[in-house]
């Protein structure tokens, strides 16, 4: 098995243009991006209906109007200005799912709970980290309705006036970029693998 090999990933990501939803709430943990009454669901598909239900929809169930994301302005937004310590709280896969659900591909912020930040990674979604001065460059930016370029290629973000290098580990990185995860990276060079095991054996008997 070669080639374009896939386990769990998400499309490939080389580069995302869209305005930003800006969400400044510190210390927003996993219960608050999906509810823990939604961990029954296995699948994927559905999950991102109910992102940030509690926070979103008022007792009786409706829209919260003034909620960043219930505002028509940041329909179809793909990139997320959260505030410090995002994703922080009890560990589940279905936060990052629920934001991809959503359609975000990226999540900006000045910190990141660790394993939100890895799940993330593992699930097709970039979380990138910036200072605070670039986070308030981007939060006007977002207020003037601009674009925002999030280059993975090159680890930049771009906005009209400013730009700034992100970090990321290099094999989150490659696995973004190719839309595999570990599993997927692993069979896509099973050919590699499997020759190198073939070396080993015939060096062995030599």
């Amino acid at each position: 098995m070669t080639g374009n090999v896939r386990g769990k990933g998400s499309e490939p990501f080389c580069a995302v243009v869209s305005r930003i939803v800006v969400f400044p709430q510190d210390n927003v943990d996993t219960d608050q991006i999906i509810p823990a009454r939604f961990l029954k669901i296995t699948d994927k598909a559905g999950v991102g209906t109910h992102l940030f239900e509690d926070l979103r929809r008022a007792p009786d169930g409706s829209l919260k109007q003034d909620f960043p994301l219930n505002m028509k302005e940041n329909e179809g937004a793909a990139i997320l200005l959260a505030g410090r310590n995002f994703g922080c709280g009890s560990s589940r896969e279905h936060a990052p799912w629920a934001l991809v659900g959503a359609g975000f591909r990226a999540v900006i912020s000045t910190s990141f709970a660790d394993i939100f930040k890895n799940n993330a990674l593992k699930n097709g979604l970039l979380p990138v980290v910036v200072d605070a001065a670039t986070w308030s460059a981007l939060a006007a930016a977002a207020s003037s309705r601009g674009q925002v370029r999030i280059d993975l290629q090159e680890q930049e973000v771009q906005w009209q006036g400013g730009n700034v290098v992100f970090a990321i580990d290099s094999f989150a990185r490659t696995c973004l970029l190719e839309g595999t995860d570990e599993l997927g990276y692993i069979l896509s060079r099973e050919g590699a693998i499997a020759a190198y095991e073939q070396r080993r054996e015939r060096g062995g008997q030599s």
